[in-house]
């Protein structure tokens, strides 16, 4: 099963020499590489994702050997209560590649993609600068146009802002979604709160508002 989309890695690499952590590796976009239901837009990653090392041999893909994001995706049905047990107790050196690549494999199934704005690796979660992010917009938009999701999830006020264009404050949105617009084609965005590190407080607002989007939205 084909999760990644391999032909924008050369274009994210070369950002990653730019932005990134020398000693890392970039990390891409994976899951359902065709019209998944969800496109999930995070952040950036960090080296305590295990597959930015440069000595994985296996795919690298957002939150590998990481904890608490994959919460969300459990509480959202999109991964099973056996992988989700295994994370929760699960130290980095346990992830294997094997199940690494299982558990994307069970999120393409579930029809979900699951990316960062920047894909440039930081050697922790200091914030990056908007004209960082800025310079993968591009790039996005190429995710997107091959994608093609029904809903976008975009997750917190910064990545929010710059994929959409506008200033977007989460605790006073007004609107359920944003319209984005990607070669001629409309999308729904629904700017979400950030669910990890210093906004794992939100993540059931998060949670919520997904679920939301699932029910009203066929």
């Amino acid at each position: 099963m084909q999760l990644q989309l391999q032909q924008l890695f050369k274009d994210f690499d070369k950002l990653h020499l730019k932005h990134g952590d020398c000693n890392y590796h970039s990390i891409y976009g994976a899951g359902r590489i065709k019209i998944p239901k969800f496109m999930f837009v995070f952040m950036n990653p960090t080296g305590r994702n295990i597959s930015a090392s440069k000595s994985w041999g296996g795919i690298r893909a957002p939150w590998i050997a990481t904890k608490n994001v994959w919460k969300i995706f459990f509480e959202l049905n999109m991964i099973s209560k056996k992988n989700s047990d295994f994370i929760k107790s699960a130290k980095v050196d346990d992830w294997s590649v094997d199940f690494a690549n299982k558990l994307y494999e069970e999120i393409a199934k579930n029809k979900v993609y699951i990316t960062n704005l920047a894909k440039c690796t930081q050697i922790d979660a200091r914030p990056l600068k908007d004209y960082v992010f800025k310079e993968y917009l591009g790039l996005i938009f190429k995710e997107i146009d091959i994608i093609k999701p029904k809903y976008i999830v975009s997750f917190g006020n910064q990545v929010s802002s710059i994929l959409l264009g506008k200033n977007i404050s989460i605790s006073k949105l007004e609107k359920e979604f944003e319209i984005l617009l990607v070669k001629d084609k409309k999308y729904e965005v629904f700017p979400t709160y950030y669910p990890v590190g210093q906004g794992m407080r939100n993540m059931p607002k998060a949670i919520s508002k997904i679920k939301s989007i699932g029910s009203c939205k066929k």
